[in-house]
């Protein structure tokens, strides 16, 4: 994780300062905005991006039951590493990430990822960056049930 908002290493305090990871966390448990928008307030913060990812109700024209999603056992470290990259990301001061795992139904959240930055430009960038990196490089996966009981796998291979 990463530590208070700390200047260059070099000392050079010209050089904007890296923002804070304040939670990155895979869990079954339900998550909630408030929780992840919290974690990011910050007195210096001049904009927050918010992205909530839910479960839709259809995928393709097919109707959609449910959700399973599962990872692997390397997937909450995965996680905390690309979003400390994002972290890192020009005039971000806090950020946030949480993905749910375990069976979810059509409107539930599963991903809420938020990011507090001077400016509002830089808030959507890195929130942008964030949840791409989280469905791009973390080992998650989930398993659709279809309305019509057919199953199908995402993001297994």
């Amino acid at each position: 994780m990463l530590d208070e908002r700390s200047s260059d290493p070099d000392g050079d305090p010209r050089r904007e300062p890296l923002g804070v990871l304040t939670l990155a966390a895979i869990r079954p448990a339900e998550i909630t905005l408030d929780e992840v928008l919290g974690a990011v307030r910050d007195p210096g913060t001049g904009g927050i991006a918010l992205f909530a990812g839910t479960v839709r109700d259809d995928d393709e024209g097919r109707g959609v039951r449910l959700l399973e999603y599962s990872c692997h056992p390397s997937a909450e470290t995965e996680l905390r590493r690309v979003a400390e990259r994002a972290a890192a990301l020009p005039g971000v001061r806090r950020l946030a990430v949480l993905h749910r795992i375990g069976s979810l139904h059509v409107g539930e959240t599963a991903v809420v990822a938020a990011v507090g930055a001077a400016h509002r430009g830089e808030a959507f960038d890195a929130c942008h960056a964030l949840v791409d990196a989280v469905k791009h490089e973390v080992p998650l996966w989930k398993h659709q049930e279809f309305t019509d009981g057919t199953q199908e796998w995402v993001g297994a291979c």
